[in-house]
């Protein structure tokens, strides 16, 4: 484990008995008391995940907006006000550089967070896209915490100790405000497919607002969860992970995120490629299946129909909200549709599965 990164929270997890484990270059909790049960406290109570390893780059000067526009296969005019906006960002030919969020932080100024293990790799990157530009790049990843507070109880636990009506706060809207006392930015955003919130603010606040954001939310059944959890909850809600259902082998349209490709915006980074693969018909898509055998699906495990094999695993797992085994699959376009039985090949055996719409769960709204 030398050599790996560390979030400010690492001794709280220490103390609270997690697991740790290497992720994306960084020593993470993947679970404290279990990932069935973390998962399962998400669902129906809240569960609260340090993020703190998500990167934070900020974009700045008369020609932000070029840059952000340039960068993103979503459309930049878009992020205005207090909307936050998911992106795909792309090479040239269409494969996914990473996928990330955009906060307008007003004129001239956006806030772009990033996934852990792509920090290094996207700031270089996005350097490499502003000759011309008058803009400014900072990457303040080490000074930003991050944590999300997710699950259906997540708005009553957090409501009491901010200054701020987040009850307010639409889904993919972001607000500045205290939570027990410290200045944080306030999104209604995550990655479980649960109602919740990510508050980014300085690091050195971190291990205090941790311990007594838990300990605000405790009669309420708020519990801390790890990556683990994390995981099979982005999974039920068919939610991309980079390097699985999104990579620079994998673009936006096979990933099903065609809704994030604006082509007619005007130029960025992929929109040629993506607009000839989108004339074309898309030849890989993914689709969600469900193991009717028994066997657990994991990544790169091949998928046969007649014999014949069209795509691979890209995630699976058991889903304890569904007490079924699960996977994202990425076939041949046309191969097969919903309810159509195919073969995961699970250590050289095949297992039956049937292949289901997405998402495989879906809160339901208040």
């Amino acid at each position: 484990m030398a050599g790996l990164k560390k979030t400010p929270l690492y001794e709280e997890h220490i103390g609270a008995g997690a697991r740790m484990v290497e992720f994306g270059g960084w020593l993470m909790p993947v679970q404290y008391t279990g990932i069935i049960e973390e998962h399962r406290q998400v669902r129906n109570c809240a569960g609260l995940f340090d993020v703190s390893h998500m990167g934070e780059i900020v974009i700045k000067g008369p020609d932000a907006f070029n840059l952000v526009q340039k960068l993103i296969t979503n459309d930049a005019a878009r992020a205005t006000g207090d909307r936050v906006l998911y992106s795909p960002m792309c090479y040239p030919d269409g494969g996914v550089v990473d996928d990330l969020l955009v906060y307008p932080q007003g004129e001239g100024e956006y806030l772009l967070v990033v996934n852990a293990g792509n920090i290094d790799k996207d700031f270089a990157w996005i350097r490499e896209n502003t000759a011309g530009l008058a803009v400014e790049i900072s990457d303040i990843s080490p000074a930003t915490a991050q944590l999300a507070l997710q699950g259906p109880l997540a708005l009553a636990i957090l409501q009491p100790l901010t200054d701020v009506e987040i009850a307010l706060l639409g889904y993919y809207r972001w607000t500045r405000g205290r939570v027990l006392g410290v200045d944080c930015l306030i999104s209604r955003t995550g990655y479980t497919g649960e109602d919740g919130f990510e508050i980014y603010f300085e690091a050195g606040n971190a291990p205090a607002m941790w311990r007594q954001l838990l300990a605000a939310g405790q009669k309420a059944g708020l519990v801390p969860a790890g990556l683990g959890a994390r995981d099979t909850l982005r999974l039920e809600a068919a939610l991309p992970l980079y390097g699985h259902e999104l990579g620079p082998a994998i673009n936006p349209l096979e990933a099903g995120l065609s809704r994030f490709v604006c082509l007619e915006k005007g130029e960025f980074n992929g929109r040629a490629a993506l607009a000839a693969q989108r004339e074309a018909g898309i030849k890989r898509r993914l689709v969600g299946l469900a193991m009717v055998d028994r066997g657990i699906p994991r990544p790169g495990y091949p998928v046969l129909a007649g014999g014949r094999e069209i795509g691979y695993i890209t995630s699976g797992s058991y889903a304890p909200t569904l007490e079924k085994n699960i996977a994202l699959a990425l076939m041949a376009a046309g191969s097969v549709s919903a309810g159509a039985e195919v073969e995961v090949s699970i250590r050289d055996r095949l297992q039956r599965a049937v292949v289901v719409d997405l998402p495989f769960y879906r809160r339901t709204k208040k």
